[in-house]
């Protein structure tokens, strides 16, 4: 039925496909030094955009009330305890995301 020889070429041309799949499989993923620069930025961002909206709301407030600056000043402090805030919310997302993927390699190791 089938010839050995047949097997042998079969077998051989098994080998060279399983050698061109391994030299063309993606590589591991390795950490992006870049998203935890983007991490920071996007922290550091938040933080000033509290500020910043902070400023801007007590500014506006002293200006409409005659309030000069105690208004301002107690809107920067509000503000920036909105924006360490948001700073510990996405800390925690991205711990949380970090925990999932430790947590998936734990349960499915490659090998």
């Amino acid at each position: 039925m089938t010839d050995p020889d047949d097997k042998a070429k079969l077998d051989a041309l098994s080998a060279r496909i399983d050698a061109i799949k391994d030299e063309h499989a993606p590589k591991p993923r390795t950490p992006d030094h870049h998203s935890q620069a983007q991490l920071a930025w996007r922290m550091v961002i938040e933080l000033v955009a509290g500020l910043g909206i902070g400023f801007g709301m007590g500014y506006g407030l002293d200006a409409l009330l005659g309030t000069s600056p105690w208004l301002m000043v107690v809107f920067i402090f509000l503000g920036l305890a909105a924006g360490i805030k948001t700073m510990m919310r996405s800390a925690e997302e991205v711990q949380s995301k970090q925990a999932a993927e430790q947590a998936e390699d734990e349960t499915h190791p490659k090998g």
